[in-house]
Parts: structure tokens; C-alpha cells; sequence
């Protein structure tokens, strides 16, 4: 693939000169410090209001380390997921509208080179950012509640980002497929939507991505089955929808 290195330092100092170094870190960084304590005071804040209604009472037990790893899990499957859909909707659409696609295919880059450098970049971008979130939460973590197992924390970070990844490589193609970030958007969130509901249904929610969505929670919680399949799937996917990308931006005219 012409280009693919040189590219790819063009994407990696695009993210240090620009916003986005300070978007996506900065929502994970206030999740991962928050979450841990927040899962301390809900219980506090609770009784607090329960106390002050007249014959209510609320049994609510101790918080755990499970609670505040349920809180990562819980933001990464909705607020980071929501972020990701919407700062990567016009992840390729923003290039070709400035004119800077044209531009760098003007030069020894083939566009399958533009789109895989594209992805990687921005999906390492995103699993070091996580995974430091995820540390970070560990550490607030143990600093709140005492020892905690990094294990729980870690298996659940891992699954999200294997559905991060291919719904990364779903605002790719929808990004080439509509040329517009809103477009890309909605149709990210639509995927969201329709992936959630598949849970619903057991052969999706044994086979399909739709499994990845809650497994993150549940295994927080100290559950979780089987995501063998599931993962297997999502990665096939991935490539399938960064396939479609290429073939569709390899038509286009820039």
C-alpha cells in the first residue's frame, strides 16, 4: 500500500495539533476519575434523601469495587460510545469537503492507504486512551475502596473496545458512503440502536456484536458468559466494513 507509513504520521500529528488530543482523553479522563467516586457517594446520597421523607426507608448495600467498575462500563457503552459516533462521523467526509484528500492523493498515497491509515491511526488513538482511562479508574479504584482486581476491570475494558473498533470502522464506511459528518452520525447511532436491540435475540445475542454492548457491565458486575463468537464476528465485521470502504472511495470522485 503506497504511502501507508507516511500517511499515517500525517493522521498521528493531525491528533497532536488539533482538538481532538483534548475531546476524546478529556471524557474518558473525567469518567475514569468520577465514576470511582460517584459508585462511593450514590449509596450516601440516597439515604440522605430517603431519610428525609417521612416512613421511606431504603435498603442499599455497601458499595463496591464492582461499583465503580460497573460505573466505566457503564459510560464507555453510552457516553464514549456516543462521542466516538459523533467525532468520527466525518472522519474521511471532513477531508474530502476541506479539499485535503484530493490534495494527498495527489501524491504517491493510494486510497486504500488513505483509509486503513486513517483507521489505524485513530484506532490506536482510541485504545490507549481507554486503556489509560481504564488505569486511571483502577488506581481512583483501589484508592477509594481498597484492593480491586485489575483482572475484572481490564477483561471488561477489552470487550468494549472490540465493539469500539468496529463501529470505528462503521463511521468510516458511512463517512465515504453519505460524505457528510451528520449523515454519518445519524446512521452510527442508528447501528447503536439496532445492535442493542439484537441483544434481545438469542441467536444475535450469542453470535453477533449485539452480545458486546452489556457484556462490558455484566462482567464488571462479576458475570459475563461466553463472547467467543461475538468477538470473532465483530472483527470480521470490521474488516468487511473497512473493505466496503475502500471499494466505495476507490469510486469517488474527489
Amino acid at each position: 500500500m503506497r504511502g501507508f507509513t507516511i500517511f499515517m504520521r500525517k493522521e498521528a500529528r493531525e491528533i497532536v495539533r488539533t482538538w481532538r488530543i483534548w475531546v476524546l482523553p478529556g471524557i474518558v479522563l473525567l469518567f475514569a476519575i468520577s465514576g470511582p467516586l460517584l459508585a462511593k457517594v450514590t449509596p450516601e446520597l440516597l439515604k440522605s434523601v430517603a431519610g428525609s421523607q417521612s416512613g421511606v426507608t431504603i435498603l442499599i448495600p455497601k458499595p463496591t469495587y464492582h461499583d465503580s467498575y460497573l460505573q466505566w462500563a457503564k459510560n464507555l457503552a453510552q457516553m464514549v460510545t456516543f462521542a466516538i459516533i459523533v467525532i468520527y462521523g466525518g472522519i474521511v467526509s471532513g477531508e474530502e469537503r476541506s479539499g485535503t484528500a484530493a490534495l494527498v492523493l495527489s501524491k504517491p498515497l493510494s486510497r486504500t492507504s488513505f483509509i486503513a491509515a486513517k483507521y489505524v491511526v485513530q484506532a490506536l488513538f482510541l485504545t490507549v486512551t481507554v486503556t489509560v482511562g481504564a488505569l486511571i479508574t483502577w488506581g481512583v479504584t483501589v484508592a477509594v475502596f481498597g484492593a480491586s482486581p485489575v483482572g475484572l476491570l481490564a477483561r471488561s475494558t477489552a470487550v468494549w473496545l472490540v465493539w469500539a473498533l468496529l463501529l470505528l470502522a462503521m463511521m468510516v464506511l458511512f463517512s465515504v458512503l453519505t460524505g457528510s459528518q451528520a449523515g454519518s452520525a445519524g446512521l452510527g447511532f442508528g447501528v447503536y440502536i439496532v445492535v442493542s436491540l439484537g441483544a434481545l435475540w438469542g441467536p444475535l445475542a450469542r453470535y453477533s456484536p449485539s452480545a458486546l454492548v452489556d457484556a462490558p457491565s455484566s462482567i464488571a458486575a462479576g458475570g459475563g458468559g461466553e463472547l467467543a463468537w461475538p468477538m470473532v464476528t465483530s472483527a470480521a465485521l470490521s474488516v468487511l466494513a473497512l473493505w466496503c470502504a475502500v471499494l466505495v472511495f476507490g469510486r469517488k470522485e474527489l
